[in-house]
C-alpha cells in the first residue's frame, strides 16, 4: 500500500528465493539473505558495491543452497 506521496507504507514486505523463486513467508526462519560483493576485476579489490541474493529454507534443508548461490553468482557474472 501506499501513501498520498507514493512511498510505501507496508509493515511487510515478503521476499522471494532467487532459486524458485518462492515466497519466503515470515515464518520460514531457516531463509537467509546473502549479500555478495562486487570485485574489481583489475584490481582485485571490492568496488563497494553488492548483489543481493535470498534463499527459502526449502532449499537449505535439501541441501542445495551451496549449489543454488554458486549458479546464481556465475550467471549474474557472465551477464
Amino acid at each position: 500500500m501506499q501513501n498520498d506521496e507514493g512511498i510505501n507504507v507496508d509493515l511487510y514486505l515478503p521476499r522471494k528465493c532467487s532459486w524458485t523463486n518462492r515466497l519466503i513467508t515470515a515464518k520460514d526462519h531457516a531463509s537467509v539473505q546473502i549479500n555478495v560483493g562486487d570485485v574489481d576485476p583489475e584490481t582485485g579489490l571490492y568496488t563497494g558495491s553488492y548483489k543481493t541474493y535470498a534463499l527459502c529454507g526449502y532449499i537449505r534443508h535439501k541441501g542445495e543452497s551451496d549449489e543454488a548461490l554458486s549458479t546464481l553468482v556465475e550467471r549474474a557474472d557472465s551477464a
